[in-house]
């Protein structure tokens, strides 16, 4: 009888959010995948992973736990374990390291998750990074500003995302209130805050770098800039990320303090999305996920930048020589100019419909790539306050700076017509 031949596997755990471009990046390659989800029950604070991406599915829980989960994976032989969203890297990283698999390993997960131990290997290492502290109690958190970190202080939780709840504090009051909010809080993935983490203010221009590795040798594939806006509060927000040319500076120095910090949080294998701020005295972490960029969209980076992160992670796991052939040690190509921009409102109220002829005169510009529409019909549109609170995601790729700014002035006129709200605003 002839063996009935399966394609290779890939697992990956907790593929929320972006981790959705990551099944058809290892099917373009020939493999299939399996889901891990690492909590009993789903994350709905996040885009869930489609089920039918998905050969199979497991739940880490019930009495077999962990064991039972490496057992049933082990009898799919699989080529890769890897993160679709960051509450998933501890558990990846751990699979990974158990199944014999290329990985990062567990001995330095906590680092890669929690932002305060992040920053504390940095310091080991002797990078440049803020001073911090955690803890419980705001008021200690307070005073600890006051002695020693200085204001500004940045107040945040330990392992979210996408600026929830991250407060500037301008005064020890202002910081014991600020982690007062972020104790009474859950993060962005669903988890209970339980200590609050207060750094200094690392004063600059921020910027993104996304890399993609095999075994330490890592590929740039991109580099943006944040640009922000400030709000009536004062409050400063994201509004454009804007791709620059790799050889312009300061590409070459982020680039290089990014690669250290690769090294010294043990990230060798897979993708990773750095945020740095460059101060006057150079470079400095924000803060790094063992993961895919939240604003990833791979046809967007596969017309701005030849290829896209999603793509190049599916080949460092499952083609490693090709990737280290094509890739390694090399820097991203800016084929196009692009931009993310990320649109603010100060409408409120309950969406009662998403009107699509303005979402069409939008996706009408010419420079624009895809309009992400956040909101759907029973939601609540809130005034922008960080990016979570951003209605609307959209992709500009085009020939020349001036014609993406052009389009995006335009868009300002058009945005708020997106949504609907209905006559009663929906209760808080």
């Amino acid at each position: 009888m002839t063996a009935v031949h399966r394609p290779a596997t890939a697992v990956i755990v907790d593929g929320y959010s972006t981790g959705a471009f990551l099944p058809p990046a290892f099917a373009a390659l020939g493999v299939e995948v399996v889901h891990v989800q690492s909590t009993p029950e789903p994350m709905l604070t996040m885009l869930q992973p489609d089920p039918a991406a998905y050969r199979e599915r497991y739940v880490l829980s019930g009495e077999d736990g962990l064991p039972g989960t490496v057992a049933a994976l082990a009898a799919l032989e699989p080529v890769a374990v890897l993160a679709g969203q960051e509450p998933g890297v501890p558990l990846a990283d751990r699979l990974g390291e158990l199944l014999g698999l290329p990985g990062n390993g567990s001995a330095l997960s906590a680092a890669r998750r929690d932002k305060y131990e992040m920053i504390e290997a940095l310091r080991a290492a002797g990078l440049r990074c803020a001073r911090q502290s955690k803890g419980a109690d705001p008021d200690a958190l307070a005073a600890w500003a006051q002695a020693e970190g200085g204001f500004p202080a940045v107040v945040k939780p330990l392992s979210s995302a996408s600026t929830d709840h991250v407060y500037v504090c301008r005064s020890a009051a202002e910081v014991a209130a600020a982690a007062r909010r972020v104790l009474a809080a859950t993060d962005i993935f669903g988890s209970r805050n339980t200590e609050a983490l207060v750094q200094s203010f690392l004063a600059g221009t921020e910027y993104i770098v996304d890399t993609v590795g095999v075994g330490g040798a890592h590929y740039v594939c991109g580099v943006w800039e944040y640009e922000k806006t400030e709000l009536p509060s004062g409050r400063r927000i994201y509004d454009r990320d804007v791709l620059l040319d790799p050889r312009a500076e300061p590409v070459p120095e982020l680039v290089a303090y990014v690669l250290e910090v690769l090294r010294a949080l043990g990230i060798e294998h897979g993708p990773a999305h750095a945020e740095v701020m460059l101060t006057p005295q150079g470079p400095a972490l924000v803060e790094i996920g063992a993961r895919l960029n939240g604003n990833m969209n791979p046809g967007f980076h596969d017309a701005c930048l030849g290829t896209n992160q999603a793509h190049l992670t599916a080949l460092a796991y499952t083609r490693p020589q090709e990737f280290l052939d094509r890739y390694a040690g090399r820097v991203y190509t800016k084929h196009r100019e692009a931009v993310v921009h990320n649109t603010r409102t100060e409408l409120d109220g309950e969406v009662a419909a998403v009107d699509q002829a303005a979402v069409d005169e939008i996706a009408a510009l010419e420079t624009v790539h895809l309009v992400g529409v956040k909101l759907a019909p029973g939601k609540r549109l809130r005034p922008t306050t960080d990016l979570l609170t951003s209605p609307l995601r959209i992709f500009m790729t085009g020939p020349d700076a001036e014609s993406l700014r052009a389009d995006h002035r335009t868009i300002q006129t058009l945005k708020d017509a997106v949504y609907q709200l209905a006559e009663t605003p929906a209760e808080a």
